[in-house]
């Protein structure tokens, strides 16, 4: 049984499903935590943005095993001051991050991003510009120039085993989104980031630290800005988290059967075999309203996921799908998935061009 915001046909086909959406098209934890209340079920697991939430995760635990982080657990992970403050001790290069506003207001070399606290997928971060005020509900970090990135691991309350790094897909234009906003992935053996070694250790160790400093269990990812082999941590998503389809797709063990394991305190010997190539996924955010045609025939398109239904009406900026590629380069991935993105738009958009 899923509680979903979309009620996807590709969902649908697997499962029973509650649609829980607010009237803008939104999802709030706390309201589907309150509709599952009543499922008859052994063990319950969350995706975003539930971590934002701990008390909407205590509810769902009640009377139900949780595949997942604990509600204490999200409390402090989530903190962004705290974890900095955790990394930086542990000898780690993290980005200044602060609740309230830089004294001086005169602009300094350093720039700063404007973040929710109650983050997730670059939503709602932007620009600081100086002397305007930081809200309670929000946060100032640093702006590092890099490649964003993100580490994928099992962890056991107090061990974790990589089983994967991506390189992420932010603000893309072709796909519908700008800014900081995260609409795709790629997953590789090798190749995606200079100084790719030495960034892969330092990040597994950064994965070790906060799953020991936390108490982290299950499977987790910490987003990064890789810098000249040094991968600067943005935050923990202390849940199952965007990339992890694609690494699930060397059809090996399970990723879900690995992540309910390591909730029990049982990891894996070893890692997962390598990638050859590289494989990728974008979210496809519509660029102006559009209502669906009859969108059945996608399910037969294993290039396409999340895959809504027909007559839907879905607004500007909200995700259409996710679509898939491979290449045998990053930039030739990309460059596929755009093209399957620019697909979707043909399809949807014709009706609208010429629209006031």
């Amino acid at each position: 049984m899923a509680v979903d915001a979309f009620g996807d046909l590709d969902l649908r086909e697997c499962t029973r499903v509650r649609v829980v959406r607010r009237e803008d098209g939104g999802f709030h934890p706390t309201a589907a935590a309150a509709n599952a209340r009543d499922i008859t079920a052994d063990a319950v697991a969350y995706t975003s943005n539930f971590e934002n939430y701990p008390v909407a995760v205590a509810s769902l635990a009640e009377g139900r095993r949780l595949l997942g982080n604990p509600s204490g657990v999200l409390e402090r992970v989530r903190d962004p001051l705290g974890l900095m403050l955790a990394l930086s001790r542990n000898g780690f290069a993290t980005p200044l991050t602060r609740a309230r506003a830089p004294h001086t207001a005169t602009p300094g070399p350093r720039r700063w991003l404007l973040k929710p606290r109650r983050s997730g997928g670059g939503h709602g971060t932007s620009a600081w510009r100086p002397g305007h005020p930081v809200g309670r509900h929000q946060y100032l970090q640093e702006r590092v120039a890099g490649m964003p990135g993100s580490i994928t691991f099992l962890a056991d309350g107090s061990r974790a085993l990589a089983v994967g790094v991506s390189r992420q897909i932010v603000g893309d234009r072709a796909f519908g989104a700008s800014g900081f906003r995260y609409c795709g992935s790629l997953v590789a053996g090798r190749g995606l980031f200079p100084a790719e070694r030495m960034l892969l250790a330092r990040a597994y160790a950064m994965a070790q630290t906060v799953t020991r400093e936390f108490g982290l269990v299950g499977l987790n990812g910490i987003d990064f800005i890789a810098r000249a082999g040094v991968p600067w941590p943005i935050e923990v998503n202390p849940r199952w988290s965007a990339s992890m389809e694609l690494l699930e797709r060397r059809k090996e063990t399970p990723l879900f059967l690995l992540h309910a394991e390591a909730c029990a305190g049982r990891l894996p010997e070893t890692g997962r075999s390598p990638l050859r190539g590289v494989t990728g996924k974008a979210v496809v955010f519509a660029r102006r309203d559009v209502v669906l045609g009859d969108t059945r025939a996608w399910l037969r398109d294993p290039r396409v996921a999340d895959i809504p239904r027909p007559g839907e009406r879905i607004l500007r900026g909200r995700p259409i799908c996710t679509v898939f590629a491979s290449g045998s380069s990053a930039a030739g991935c990309r460059r596929a998935l755009a093209s399957r993105a620019a697909a979707i738009y043909r399809t949807l958009e014709p009706a609208a061009r010429g629209a006031a």
